[in-house]
């Protein structure tokens, strides 16, 4: 009797598992006001034979679950609902997570809170490649930076910052003499997906997870983290990986 016990509490403690996106969703949009919506996903295995013939397996698992077939962010983007649709509202966030459990976590960047006005509530991010965030980020650690969050794929890094304006963000780019190319900003209108999450480019996963608690992550102000990655770039040795390869030096990744 004891052995059918326990072994009943061991499948009963498994039934309790399964996906934390409704957690992740409740936690953002109930506790932090951040915006949120279910992202599209990645289709099931199998859904639709005739469109994998002829591709890979990896090709097959990393298909995106909308009608594009050749998706270039699969599973990463909104799709039904809308970018429009994002919400803090818990009702809508049950409703939606309980009808797909595991649909990524989609943040609306730069949205507004209910009723609010100007910049927008929800992080915006400021996103580079992989292998030249990781060695920024050393750099960055070394000058004393504080960072917020920090969200990463197998491809890019995107670091959280406090809410801006395109307007802003457009006269704090036009006074640098220089800003790395491949940086990218994700501000009012664009979305970013969250941990824990799998996309056609892999596992997204915290980098710098939010710290725990009820009160709404610390986040740094745009301004502040372009000046320390413009610095970063311009006082790191050239075979650090951070500076664009010259001619003839292969393809070192840079920002």
């Amino acid at each position: 009797m004891r052995e059918i016990l326990g072994r009943r509490r061991r499948l009963r403690y498994r039934r309790k598992k399964g996906p934390v996106q409704l957690g992740t969703a409740l936690t953002c949009a109930v506790e932090w006001k951040w915006p949120v919506l279910p992202g599209v996903g990645l289709k099931a295995a199998g859904s639709d034979r005739r469109e994998d013939q002829g591709r890979s397996r990896t090709e097959r698992r990393r298909a995106c679950a909308c009608p594009d077939p050749e998706c270039v962010v699969p599973g990463a983007h909104p799709f039904d609902p809308g970018i429009l649709a994002a919400t803090t509202d818990e009702r809508m966030i049950r409703w939606w997570w309980t009808n797909r459990p595991t649909a990524p976590v989609v943040l609306a960047t730069g949205a507004s809170r209910p009723g609010g006005s100007g910049e927008g509530g929800a992080p915006c991010a400021v996103s580079l490649p992989a292998v030249a965030a990781a060695r920024a980020l050393s750099v960055l650690d070394r000058m004393d930076m504080r960072l917020g969050p920090i969200v990463a794929t197998p491809t890019r890094w995107s670091l959280l910052v406090a809410p801006y304006s395109l307007e802003r963000l457009g006269e704090l780019l036009f006074v640098k003499d220089c800003v790395p190319s491949s940086l990218r900003f994700h501000g009012s209108g664009g979305y970013l997906v969250l941990p824990p999450a799998e996309t056609g480019a892999g596992q997204v996963r915290w980098e710098r997870a939010p710290l725990p608690g009820s009160a709404a992550p610390w986040l740094p102000d745009v301004e502040a983290v372009v000046d320390a990655l413009v610095e970063a770039s311009a006082s790191s040795a050239p075979d650090s990986g951070l500076y664009p390869p010259e001619a003839g030096e292969g393809s070192r990744l840079a920002y």
